[in-house]
């Protein structure tokens, strides 16, 4: 045992280790089926060098770093093997993003099978990237994959973490471009890349067109961004390799570990409800994490732990139940059978001067017209704290200058008589009227303490692109098309030329004390979490006109705009 592992060990609550002694491999060669060598690393306790489960990480981000964690497991009674993604960390080849992950996986399992030392059984394991190369393998399983734990992660990338409700993530794809052009540096660069990068994404953020951006910070073209920002259509088969929703009905058990404010959450946990929807056999942690929280990291180590002692050494289960969510606010664990918990679901509506209430809008009420801003993507509207891959912006962060601007819209509740707790999917709906047919509406939910200051809790977006111009008086109301990918929303457009927009939101879970409030924000963006929309309508990569837009937000009897707030017991 060394003293990383004994600190991370109490840190993560992982109990005693059965063993102190653990044996490192080191680069491990794999053939792949087209001649391509792929090197691993495997951490074994040395009293028992065979037989025993094995976990397999596979990485594109390097085998040395994750060698805490596998000498965690390794502790525990597993061999680990950590495997270095096609391309990457010594392993042969290129490595293109998701495209071989699911052929060298089964490949990597396959090997696996055939060494003296495997003993029969094995379980996928990892955060992020490493989760998606357990999803590639797990609708058809390979021989001996008795379990999964992908945490912070989902099934999906295109429509998860690249375009979210049809818009393009800049800040999370301009980080994880930076970081990979460090990785391979060596620690002390990697270490000083992280500190600077605040500072050095930020051309990324500002440069036009968007097939610039990564030069702006890397001075170089990264093939697979380009892809990205070439392929920004829902359907276009460019995306079909790493697309790993295709079947639910042989998936081995699985435990998901998320976060309130990760990139993937909404579908991971449509991918934990697909399963149980199938019969299979999943589990659900979500706690108050963004996604390169180390306090997730130790929380999925301790979970995947005990999920891989229960299926891979028949070990009795310590937890029963199926979901377990941290409820912000109250700072509490809570055990379900299931997702979504129960709820009552309530519609809060917008209301003149900037009021939030459970109570609908009468005619009286509505007699000043829409509410209005004018959205400038020469000056987007900035996106603060929420879920993105950028440490130095993610998670819950103080909204008092976002709100400041004029191009966001507030809504706040009274001061709450009683605490309430709000846990579940939630879901906007509101009424616009824009001034131009390309437009985004991004809807933010936050909470208000009894000092007054607002933190986010969950966004939605949706980006819109009608194709054809917005009539002055149509007399039907016909439904639009939208960027988005199916499940993030809908446009419908009314008889009086409104259009009803619904944009689904990051699930949470939190309760409110008394005498705090509910606020909602609407606005037309939140750059660079979601990238400005350009308002000109030009392709996404090319595009550099910018068009401002003048927006009406409608809250009246007709025009009942509100967020479903999932009001629930637990």
């Amino acid at each position: 045992m060394t003293v990383v592992s004994r600190v991370l060990g109490r840190l993560g609550h992982l109990g005693a280790p059965e063993t102190t002694d653990v044996v490192v491999d080191r680069d491990l060669a794999m053939v792949a089926p087209d001649g391509v060598t792929l090197l691993a690393d495997r951490w074994y306790p040395r009293d028992h060098p065979t037989g025993r489960p094995t976990v397999l990480l596979r990485s594109p981000y390097g085998r040395r770093q994750f060698g805490p964690f596998a000498r965690l497991l390794a502790e525990r009674g597993y061999q680990v093997v950590v495997q270095s993604c096609r391309g990457s960390f010594g392993s042969g080849g290129e490595w293109v993003p998701f495209r071989n992950e699911a052929a060298d996986g089964r490949a990597t399992y396959a090997w696996l099978a055939e060494q003296p030392w495997f003993g029969a059984v094995a379980a996928g394991f990892g955060p992020s990237y490493l989760g998606l190369t357990q999803w590639a393998v797990a609708t058809d399983p390979p021989a001996g994959l008795a379990a999964i734990a992908p945490m912070v992660t989902a099934r999906r990338f295109r429509d998860v973490v690249v375009y979210p409700g049809g818009s393009f993530t800049l800040e999370t794809g301009a980080t994880w471009l930076y970081l990979l052009q460090h990785q391979e540096l060596g620690l002390a660069q990697v270490i000083r890349a992280q500190i600077r990068a605040r500072r050095l994404l930020g051309p990324a953020f500002t440069t036009l067109p968007l097939s610039k951006a990564e030069q702006a910070v890397l001075g170089r073209e990264v093939a697979f961004y380009q892809d990205w920002l070439l392929h920004d259509q829902v359907g276009d088969p460019w995306w079909d390799p790493m697309d790993f929703t295709t079947d639910t009905s042989r998936v081995p058990p699985a435990t998901f570990v998320g976060g309130w404010y990760d990139i993937f959450l909404p579908a991971q946990v449509d991918d934990f409800v697909a399963l149980r929807d199938a019969g299979r056999t999943a589990r659900l942690t979500i706690g108050p994490w963004t996604h390169s929280s180390p306090r997730a990291a130790l929380a999925g180590i301790a979970d995947g732990i005990e999920w891989f002692d229960q299926h891979l050494r028949r070990r009795p289960a310590k937890r029963t139940a199926a979901v377990r969510l941290w409820i912000m606010g109250r700072d509490k664990w809570v055990d379900l059978d299931a997702w979504p918990p129960p709820a009552v679901l309530q519609r809060w509506y917008l209301h003149p001067q900037g009021r939030l209430s459970p109570e609908a809008v009468d005619a009286v009420d509505a007699v000043d017209g829409p509410d209005r801003f004018r959205y400038d993507p020469a000056d987007p509207t900035p996106g603060v704290g929420g879920p993105s891959l950028n440490a130095a912006n993610s998670g819950p962060r103080d909204q008092e200058k976002r709100e400041q601007r004029l191009d966001v819209l507030t809504y706040t509740s009274d001061p709450l008589e009683r605490p309430m707790t709000v846990a579940g999917p939630l879901n906007a709906e509101i009424w616009v009227r824009p001034s131009v047919e390309f437009v985004d509406v991004h809807v933010r939910l936050c909470t208000v303490d009894d000092r007054g200051r607002s933190h986010n809790l969950s966004d939605g977006i949706l980006r819109l692109h009608p194709q054809h111009p917005i009539p002055a008086a149509p007399e039907t109301a016909v439904a639009i098309t939208h960027g988005g990918a199916p499940g993030w929303g809908e446009v419908e457009r009314t008889a009086d030329g409104t259009l009803r927009v619904r944009v689904r939101m990051w699930p949470t879970a939190v309760t409110w004390k008394k005498g705090q409030r509910i606020r909602v924000q609407v606005a037309a963006g939140a750059h660079p979490l979601f990238a400005r929309n350009l308002g000109s309508g030009e392709p996404l990569g090319s595009g550099t006109r910018l068009v401002a837009v003048n927006q009406e937000i409608y809250r009246d009897a007709e025009h009942p705009s509100a967020i479903e707030l999932p009001v629930s017991p637990i």
